[in-house]
């Protein structure tokens, strides 16, 4: 008997997949927005759908606006096409972390490729909240592997999938490598990691996205610690 074909994942799902407890199904991580904005417009420079504008202040332009399949890439490309003055990287990756529910959207395309569950569950029996337990365990153990056989197997790092260092750099800027490797093995493969993600296998446009979550994340951090140091 033929086993079904796992679905193939766009970046965003697969940080989303990375950030859900697998029992739970709650999303862990402060910073999971920004690394799933972040995702969303790597996956859209890959696409050839925008691109990073020559220029001192490199904005992002819309290249091609048809639409696809994906509800989510529609709607980003739209708000960055329909923007009433042009935006660079690291602004687009901050507002599209805070467009409403976009955690939930992703974490509802997981389940509509049969990977999680959508459910609900009582919070102290007073509050409702979203839950996407995983169903399908397979398309997150792949990624994993994916991930640490780049870090911890000796390889050219050329040889490895350009999506998979993204995957890497993006959860390095979002704090989630946690998720994947022990504190013991990212000390001991720390400039491992380092020549992955500042290395040659990172496309220019990639890289911006990756610098533009970690700037966004800088931003998220310090701003609270400012309202507290000035109140």
């Amino acid at each position: 008997m033929t086993e079904p074909s796992q679905p193939t994942l766009h970046l965003y799902e697969e940080i989303m997949l990375l950030a859900l407890c697998e029992e739970k199904g709650t999303i862990s991580g402060s910073y999971v927005g920004y690394a799933v904005a972040a995702a969303v417009i790597a996956e859209l420079m890959l696409q050839n759908r925008i691109r990073i504008a020559e220029g001192r202040r490199k904005y992002v332009e819309v290249i091609d606006d048809s639409a696809s399949d994906d509800a989510l890439l529609n709607e980003c490309i739209e708000k960055i096409k329909t923007s009433k003055r042009p935006k660079v990287l690291r602004t687009w990756v901050n507002q599209l972390a805070h467009l409403k529910d976009i955690q939930h959207k992703v974490a509802r395309n997981l389940a509509e490729h049969g990977v999680v569950s959508a459910d609900e569950e009582k919070v102290m029996w007073l509050f409702t909240r979203r839950v996407y337990p995983e169903i399908n365990p397979q398309p997150e153990q792949e990624l994993r592997e994916r991930m640490r056989a780049a870090v911890l197997e000796e390889q050219e790092s050329r040889a490895i999938d350009a999506r998979t260092v993204i995957i890497i750099a993006l959860c390095q800027g979002a704090r989630l490598l946690n998720q994947v490797f022990s504190a013991r093995e990212l000390r001991q493969h720390r400039d491992r990691i380092k020549q992955l993600v500042k290395g040659n296998v990172l496309g220019d446009a990639a890289r911006e996205a990756v610098q533009a979550v970690e700037a966004a994340i800088m931003v998220a951090v310090m701003i609270p610690a400012i309202t507290v140091a000035t109140t």
